[in-house]
């Protein structure tokens, strides 16, 4: 058996390891390093890909979703509410703008925002949401459209696990993730489901006049060189990463169908196992396949595969599986609320039950293109196995 890794980038590079490396050697002989063809290339073939109006690449993901923010015009004191259980970045760069993070719980299937926590802590300094499209599953974007509407609130989706996940409307309308909210960010960290060979980010919107405060944010406020019409940063998608990521783009589907079908027999392996809780697809995400991962649509695309393990030993599994050379993370350990940078008298423990669970019982497991089914029993006989000891 092949030494089980969390993400396999070496056996993905191996598929495409020409064309990288060609599309890389032609960036260095053209010594266009920024802002070269490769980057306007893959902005227009991401725009078609996710059939939206403009996307604008930058250096991170981080700064993407710090971009967006800044695009909006938000003011220091504005409330934004977001997701407790996530990667810190999300509320990061609302704490860096000096506007004031509002953190509210999640739902206990999905792991996403949940509706009734963002009803309850709206204000009238509330000025956006930033729902978070955790482990590869939308957040229920119908609904979080129509409080915003309601609220005059702007939507910002955190895409950053999310990329090429699909999201059917109630009227049936699909769209990908990052196209329905007002603006998006996503990353293209290394282990992300498109993910390049540095850091790389992008912004999503269908608003022209967004995407143009946008465009300048990302260069230093210039729309002409030398002119600084708005207050910008340097950050910007570097060439060599925009051709890696050229390489990866037309396969994502493919990834993200690799990716379903090992979380497909991870659930088939460990369904009916005690004190084992599977990922669960949120009905609203795909209306036609509820509760079961697709085979014709990229309603879930996977970014991790998390269990929830309950009235067992967490941690104990974890040593175990590391024990036996399986990898695994527990994503998140520390809720957001609790992190010394983000606490605040604002919050009562009682209005985090599900995340204040959740840290206690997620693990993730080994998930990427290249996992095979020797590796995958191996894993989920491992974890029978400890679980029935």
């Amino acid at each position: 058996m092949k030494k089980i890794q969390m993400v396999d980038l070496k056996g993905q590079y191996e598929h495409i390891k020409e064309q990288v490396n060609s599309s890389v050697l032609n960036v260095i002989d053209s010594t266009a390093f920024i802002n070269g063809p490769e980057v306007h290339s893959f902005q227009k073939e991401l725009e078609e890909y996710l059939d939206v109006k403009h996307v604008i690449p930058c250096a991170n993901g981080t700064d993407a979703l710090q971009i967006a923010m800044m695009g909006l015009d938000l003011k220091p004191g504005d409330e934004v509410i977001t997701a407790d259980f996530t990667f810190a970045a999300t509320v990061e760069v609302i704490a860096l703008l000096q506007l004031t993070p509002v953190l509210v719980d999640v739902d206990p299937d999905s792991f996403n925002i949940d509706l009734d926590a963002i009803r309850k802590a709206i204000t009238p300094k509330t000025k956006a949401i930033v729902p978070v499209h955790l482990f590869g599953q939308s957040a229920k974007m119908d609904e979080i459209m129509e409080i915003a509407k309601e609220h005059n609130l702007y939507v910002i989706e955190d895409n950053a696990q999310g990329i090429g996940a699909d999201y059917t409307s109630s009227h049936g309308k699909v769209a990908k993730t990052g196209t329905i909210g007002h603006v998006a960010s996503t990353s293209f960290f290394p282990s992300k489901n498109l993910g390049c060979y540095g850091d790389g980010g992008a912004i999503f919107t269908n608003d022209d006049d967004l995407a143009h405060t946008i465009r300048g944010i990302v260069n230093h406020g210039m729309y002409k060189r030398y002119h600084h019409d708005v207050v910008g940063v340097n950050s910007r998608l570097d060439s060599i990463q925009a051709a890696v990521l050229r390489a990866k783009l037309p396969n994502l589907d493919h990834y993200n169908n690799a990716r379903r079908a090992a979380a497909r027999k991870y659930n088939e392996a460990l369904k009916g196992i005690e004190n084992i809780i599977t990922p669960k697809i949120s009905g609203n995400t795909c209306n036609t396949h509820k509760d079961v991962i697709c085979d014709t649509c990229n309603c879930h695309v996977f970014h991790q595969y998390t269990l929830r393990v309950v009235d067992t030993d967490r941690d104990a599994l974890v040593k175990h599986l590391n024990d036996n050379g399986i990898p695994c993370g527990v994503y998140y350990p520390i809720p957001l609320h609790s992190q010394k940078a983000y606490r605040d008298d604002r919050y009562n423990e009682a209005d985090f039950p599900v995340t204040n669970q959740l840290i206690k019982e997620v693990i993730s497991l080994p998930m990427h293109t290249e996992l095979d089914d020797e590796q995958i029993g191996f894993i989920t006989k491992t974890i029978i196995d400890f679980v029935n000891s």
